[in-house]
């Protein structure tokens, strides 16, 4: 993934045909947070927990469809995603790239959430066929996250 232009108004990226794989394989994995992972108290000491939990859950869940349409509408965009003679351009405004940058988090955290929060890198020995779906997820997502704030803080090859 390399940056070509940068500007106020937009980023451009080359990405190769394998690259642009991986990012569409990754992102087909969005919502990938568990919809009953986030609390809405550690403490517990809030009046009707189970009602505004539930008022929680729903709010993610519609937060969560929303991203997910603006996901399928933003990868049919030809203008967003387009081939060329060397590969692919990708087109995203600022906002686009901040959206891009959270729908990416979500699978590399909710990823890591499935794999049990693991502290250290996954040895070895726990990857099975069960497991490395979601360990390849993270990482994948983790490095299309770090191209993308490099170009935001300005880097010029990412």
């Amino acid at each position: 993934m390399k940056l070509l232009q940068s500007s106020k108004e937009s980023l451009v990226f080359h990405l190769g045909q394998r690259e642009k794989d991986i990012l569409l394989a990754v992102l087909k994995r969005y919502p990938c947070i568990p919809s009953a992972h986030q609390p809405l108290s550690k403490s517990g000491k809030l009046p009707h927990p189970e009602a505004n939990q539930r008022l929680l859950d729903e709010a993610l869940a519609e937060n969560r469809a929303g991203n997910k349409r603006q996901l399928r509408t933003f990868l049919a965009d030809p203008r967003r995603l387009a081939e060329n003679e060397t590969g692919f351009r990708l087109s995203l405004s600022p906002s686009d790239l901040e959206w891009l940058l959270q729908i990416l988090n979500d699978i590399r955290v909710g990823s890591w959430i499935i794999l049990g929060s693991p502290e250290e890198k996954a040895e070895a020995s726990l990857l099975n066929e069960k497991t490395a779906p979601h360990f390849w997820a993270m990482e994948m997502s983790g490095l299309f996250q770090m191209h993308l704030l490099e170009a935001m803080e300005g880097g010029r090859e990412t």
